[in-house]
C-alpha cells in the first residue's frame, strides 16, 4: 500500500508497540503532534483500529503479538508499505498485569507467555527493525520497569521479563551502534486507565503524596521522556535506562 505524494516520505517514521491504549497510546498521540508519522501496532485489533482513525492521517494500524515473528515480520512489512521508511521503534507491548499469584500456582504456559511477550517480543522487533532503522540512523526505546529493580510479593515472571529488557537493552546499544542508538524507560507508578475510568474512581491525595514530586505519573510524562530519545538531543545517549517514577525508587521507605 503505497502514500502518493512526498509528505509522508519526508517526516520521520515510529513504529509503536502496544498503542491500543494507556502509555503506548500517548506515546503515539505525542510524536504525532511533533510531527512524526505513527504506526500502532497492538493485538487488539479493532481498538487499535479505532484509536488511529482518530489520531488523523498520520496515523496507521497493523495488528500484531510481538511474540509471534511471522506476525511481527508482516507487521514491519506493512508499517515500511504505509510510509517507506522506519526511524523509531518503541517496544510498549507488554503482558502488564505485574501479579502472577503465589509461586507455586505459577504455572509454566503463563510464565512463558509473558516471557515471550515482554522480552522476546522486544528482540524480535530490533531483529527485524535493524535494518531499516540502521538506514535512518534511528533509535530504539524499550518501555522496562521500576521493577526490573524492586518488587512486591507474586510478581516473578514480571520482573523477570522486565529485567531482561533492561539488559537487552544494553547489549542491543552495543551490538547496534552506532547506528542506532538503544535505551531504555523504567516507569513507575502510571495513571495509564482511559479517561472515563480515572474520572470514575479518581486517585486519592495518599496515593499523589507518597511520591517525592507529589503525584502520580501520567502517560505524557512517558511520551515525553520517549520523544527526547529518540531525537537529536539524545544523540550522545545509548544502553541506557531513565527512571520516570517521581522519585519513588530513590525514598527510603519504613513502616
Amino acid at each position: 500500500m503505497e502514500i502518493v505524494g512526498s509528505g509522508f516520505r519526508d517526516a520521520k517514521v515510529a513504529l509503536v508497540t502496544g498503542a491500543a491504549r494507556g502509555i503506548g497510546l500517548g506515546i503515539a498521540a505525542w510524536l504525532l503532534v511533533e510531527g512524526w508519522k505513527v504506526v500502532l501496532s497492538d493485538i487488539d485489533v479493532e481498538r487499535g483500529r479505532l484509536v488511529a482513525d482518530s489520531l488523523g492521517e498520520g496515523a496507521t494500524f497493523v495488528g500484531m503479538d510481538v511474540a509471534e515473528e511471522k506476525q511481527v515480520v508482516a507487521g514491519v512489512a506493512e508499517a515500511l508499505a504505509r510510509f517507506g521508511r522506519l526511524d523509531a521503534l518503541v517496544c510498549n507491548a507488554a503482558v502488564a498485569t505485574a501479579h502472577n499469584g503465589p509461586l507455586e500456582s505459577l504455572s509454566l504456559a503463563r510464565w512463558r507467555r509473558v516471557l515471550d511477550v515482554n522480552l522476546t517480543g522486544t528482540m524480535l522487533l530490533a531483529r527485524h527493525c535493524a535494518p531499516y532503522l540502521r538506514a535512518r540512523n534511528g533509535a530504539i526505546v524499550n518501555l522496562c520497569s521500576t521493577r526490573a529493580h524492586q518488587s512486591e510479593p507474586d510478581s516473578e515472571a514480571y520482573a523477570a521479563s522486565k529485567g531482561g529488557v533492561l539488559a537487552l537493552t544494553h547489549a542491543l546499544a552495543v551490538s547496534l551502534g552506532p547506528e542506532i542508538r538503544v535505551n531504555a524507560i523504567s516507569p513507575g507508578w502510571v495513571d495509564a486507565r482511559d479517561l472515563g475510568e480515572r474520572r470514575a474512581a479518581p486517585l486519592d491525595e495518599q496515593d499523589h503524596a507518597q511520591h517525592p514530586v507529589g503525584r502520580v505519573g501520567t502517560v505524557e510524562d512517558i511520551a515525553a521522556a520517549v520523544s527526547w530519545l529518540l531525537s537529536v538531543n539524545a544523540g550522545f545517549i545509548t544502553g541506557q535506562e531513565w527512571v520516570v517514577d517521581g522519585g519513588m525508587t530513590r525514598k527510603m521507605i519504613y513502616v
